[in-house]
């Protein structure tokens, strides 16, 4: 009676969450948040604080940052988002989802007080607190009601108004930066990397990816200007050798302050392995400043129990069936590289699902260029979102990104997506077929609760 109850209690929460303004719909603004703070007692300074934004990375990045922490016997809490199934996600108090009781607990707690922030936004003629924002204050509620020792902190959107900057980054991560949401951040990748050094905070640190020049050079000066220790992937830290193994790869990392040899990821792809890198930096950075290594031990535990759901996230096997959340054309490419480095295919049926906010055009050219080898059979879907383009619509850009017509199969419904899918890949003799979801991470999450995932 009570799981079920507590159930229904998430589901409502989640209900009046959505009845704000969608995720998508970004208020640039902080004044709400810092207002909501400041009547909730300042959560938002009650933990230190690791931060963390780019394009690409941002979730993978935050988790290994979580993993390794958690070795050193922090207690930890994590923000992220989006999330694949449950609300809950988001909020994470030692690697696992909040429970439902706490959850709804404390949005019943902070309630009344997000009331008074809209009243008041309404009588200035603003719209009241969004989705994002009202998820990201019940978060910093969460983390100062457990309490945690560390928060990880994943920006939503850019960096400057992200409802994420409330809170002061004691490390400031930036994993690499590229061309994504154009419209709201900027089309250029040095407008881009201004509003998402926006994170970089006085009296904190500073650690990147390696970047394009034109962003690297906006993060630089930022924190020249606020007189914030910077470092950067590919100058002072970085991974020195990497090998694939079984489940993932083997890693020689020279960090800030040490060197790691023979660290086991159990995660795939090149890519990986340089947001290790920066995790790894980001925790050296949190724990001794950058000038103390950490224990070996304690670093091989933490990326030994690293994980990072739909991201290249094997859910089935016989046939292997990948998740892989690839949300613009940077993505793509890098779990592509991963995808035939990793596993194998000879042949791959994609299935794919586009929300209208993305780059549908530029995404499906880079998937037909980066699987053209493998790739016959193409399953044009959809998620229940919303947000979703249509199969049918989606199928025309698909034709004009130079598919086939005679590949596709175009079905709104993703559980006949996946049946067709695996029986295309079982089709023939050819054993060493796989089916890839990706598109969206609407479209994985759904598919991950279809196949069973937990």
């Amino acid at each position: 009676m009570s799981n079920t109850f507590d159930r229904f209690s998430v589901e409502s929460v989640y209900a009046e969450l959505l009845a704000r303004a969608p995720e998508n719909k970004i208020e640039p603004r902080m004044e709400p948040m810092r207002r909501a703070m400041e009547i909730l007692g300042e959560p938002n300074k009650a933990f230190p604080i690791i931060h963390v934004t780019g394009t690409n990375g941002k979730t993978s990045t935050a988790r290994m940052i979580e993993s390794l922490l958690r070795a050193h016997d922090l207690r930890t809490g994590r923000y992220s988002s989006p999330h694949l199934n449950s609300v809950t996600e988001r909020i994470a108090i030692d690697g696992e989802s909040v429970d439902d009781a706490t959850f709804v607990r404390i949005w019943d707690e902070i309630r009344p007080y997000l009331q008074i922030v809209d009243d008041e936004l309404t009588a200035k003629g603003e719209n009241r607190l969004t989705y994002f924002e009202a998820v990201t204050i019940l978060g910093f509620a969460i983390f100062a009601d457990t309490p945690v020792d560390v928060a990880i902190i994943e920006v939503g959107l850019g960096g400057i108004t992200d409802a994420t900057n409330v809170g002061d980054g004691q490390v400031s991560v930036v994993t690499p930066i590229s061309l994504d949401h154009t419209d709201l951040l900027g089309d250029t990748v040095e407008l881009i990397a201004t509003e998402k050094a926006g994170i970089i905070k006085p009296g904190g640190f500073l650690v990147s990816s390696a970047q394009p020049a034109a962003a690297a050079q906006v993060l630089l000066e930022k924190a020249r200007e606020l007189e914030t220790p910077y470092r950067f992937e590919g100058v002072e830290f970085g991974v020195e050798h990497r090998t694939v193994a079984v489940g993932g790869q083997q890693l020689d990392i020279q960090g800030l302050a040490g060197r790691y040899p023979g660290i086991l990821l159990p995660l795939h792809g090149e890519h990986q392995a340089q947001n290790a890198a920066v995790a790894l930096a980001a925790v050296e950075a949190f724990i001794g400043g950058g000038e103390t290594a950490l224990n070996h031990d304690l670093v091989m535990e933490g990326f030994g129990a690293a994980t990072s759901p739909g991201r290249l996230e094997v859910i089935r096997k016989a046939p292997t069936v990948l998740l892989d959340a690839g949300h613009n054309p940077d993505g793509i490419r890098a779990s592509a590289a991963a995808v035939k480095e990793s596993f194998g295919f000879t042949k791959l049926v994609l299935v794919i699902g586009i929300l209208a906010e993305k780059d549908a055009p530029a995404m499906l050219a880079q998937l037909r260029e980066s699987y053209l080898d493998l790739t016959e059979d193409i399953c044009i879907t959809q998620s229940n979102s919303p947000r979703a383009i249509p199969a049918g619509e989606l199928a025309g850009m698909a034709l004009e990104a130079g598919f086939n017509e005679e590949d596709l199969f175009v079905t709104e419904r993703l559980d006949d997506a996946l049946e067709w899918a695996v029986g295309r890949s079982e089709a023939g003799e050819d054993f060493g077929g796989g089916v890839l979801v990706t598109g969206s991470i609407t479209l994985v999450g759904e598919a991950r609760m279809l196949l069973g995932g937990e």
